[in-house]
């Protein structure tokens, strides 16, 4: 077992250092010996094992197991030198990669009843879960970072009004949020825009945080949470917007959610989509985040995304590449969660708190290392609807910032 580990490895690994130790003691480098050097040990022949037979979706079952550790760093640090290697997959892993592949729109089948299941297998955890490492807001999705030195709650207010600025909503428009989460951008609109808000989201747990904040900003009037499907809510209405509820549609869904949503937005009216995206073509789920984190999501090519919008009859007003912005967004996130890592331990188990770093370290390092962004699609039904340059979001911003001044809204979750 151990040549074989070393043979693989040190194939698998040019860039870096990374020192492995073996469960029988044998220890061996690999790499090009640039960077930090990171020291990693496996603990049972078992885990090498694993690791051999489906290195994807076993690395990260045996770092929750505990029987593969990393000594001097974090798992972080060793995700780094892992993922950033000339070959994103090990050679031997290929012909697993090319069956998922096939398999995809299986995996991706997600009709009403097992999308409302796979929302639950991750929002509806324990809500005090979340509050370990979102900002105030819980906003679970990609921040916007105006400045490096920005914190992660200024980040978070400027993606709203970001957001906000694309969609150009006054006051009384009736707005849709397909997928509002702890209804955080919905809120957003309706206290500092004014608009008519309607957030739709699968999730119980966030549906009752949401509408508990509607209540205690005395909002319920207009900002209305339900726990509908976006195929079944109807319109129409003059704003539509989503944040990061697409990586859950599936691609075979493509064409019934973007046709959905130009039935449901007025002739005049403005959508934006933000979602995931991979910069270098289809691909498929990784095995670890499929079992553990997001059954049934995919993170989209905008190769897959574009013919379904041209299919449906909306037409492309804008499109925004974010780079990094996610990667800093979850160095956040895991950096919160590692400060307050124990509480993780006690609402779980160590198991479930090693399953939650590897998820957070794992994504970071994937838009870090591995080409994945986020892509804001700017969506109207007619030409003119929209200015002819960007110039206006620049000043829409500008006017989102001296209302927010003037509210000063409260974000702070209810109960939190």
């Amino acid at each position: 077992m151990d040549r074989l580990l070393r043979f693989f490895l040190r194939q698998f690994i040019q860039r870096g250092a990374m020192t492995f130790t073996t469960a029988s003691g044998a220890k061996f480098t690999c790499g090009d010996g640039t960077g930090q050097p990171v020291f990693a040990r496996f603990l049972t022949s078992d885990a090498e094992r694993s690791v051999l037979l489906n290195p994807e979706l076993a690395l990260g079952e045996v770092y929750m197991d505990g029987t593969f550790v990393v000594e001097n760093a974090s798992i972080a640090d060793a995700l780094a030198i892992l993922m950033d290697q000339p070959e994103m997959l090990p050679r031997w892993a290929r012909l697993q990669w090319w069956l998922r592949y096939l398999a995809r729109h299986i995996r991706q089948f997600n009709p009403r009843g097992r999308a409302k299941n796979n929302v639950a297998h991750h929002y509806d955890l324990d809500g005090r879960l979340y509050s370990l490492f979102l900002d105030s807001d819980k906003q679970y999705s990609c921040a916007y970072f105006e400045k490096p030195d920005a914190t992660l709650e200024d980040a978070q207010l400027a993606k709203k009004r970001h957001v906000a600025a694309k969609l150009m909503i006054g006051r009384g428009d009736k707005v849709l949020d397909i997928g509002s989460g702890w209804g955080g951008l919905g809120l957003y609109l309706a206290e500092t825009v004014g608009a008519d808000v309607t957030g739709v989201t699968l999730s119980n747990e966030q549906l009752q945080v949401s509408n508990a904040r509607a209540g205690e900003k005395n909002l319920t009037h207009s900002a209305r949470f339900l726990l509908e499907d976006y195929r079944d809510i109807p319109g129409p209405f003059d704003r539509i917007v989503s944040v990061g509820m697409f990586e859950h549609v599936g691609v075979d869904f493509y064409d019934i959610y973007f046709k959905r949503c130009a039935e449901l937005l007025s002739d005049d009216g403005v959508m934006l989509l933000h979602s995931i995206g991979r910069s270098e073509g289809p691909d498929a789920t990784n095995p670890w985040i499929a079992k553990y984190i997001f059954p049934g999501g995919y993170i989209p090519a905008l190769s897959e995304v574009m013919p379904a919008i041209e299919r449906s009859g909306l037409l492309v007003c804008d499109i925004e590449i974010l780079r990094l912005h996610y990667a800093e967004t979850l160095k956040a996130w895991r950096q919160r969660f590692m400060a307050r890592r124990q509480e993780a331990i006690e609402l779980y188990d160590e198991r479930f708190a090693r399953m939650w770093e590897f998820y957070l370290a794992s994504s970071e390092m994937a838009f870090r290392k591995q080409n994945l962004m986020n892509f804001q699609i700017q969506l109207a039904k007619r030409q003119g609807v929209v200015p002819m340059t960007r110039d206006y979001i620049v000043r829409e911003e500008a006017k989102l910032r001296g209302l927010e001044r003037g509210k000063r809204p409260r974000l702070q979750i209810a109960g939190g």
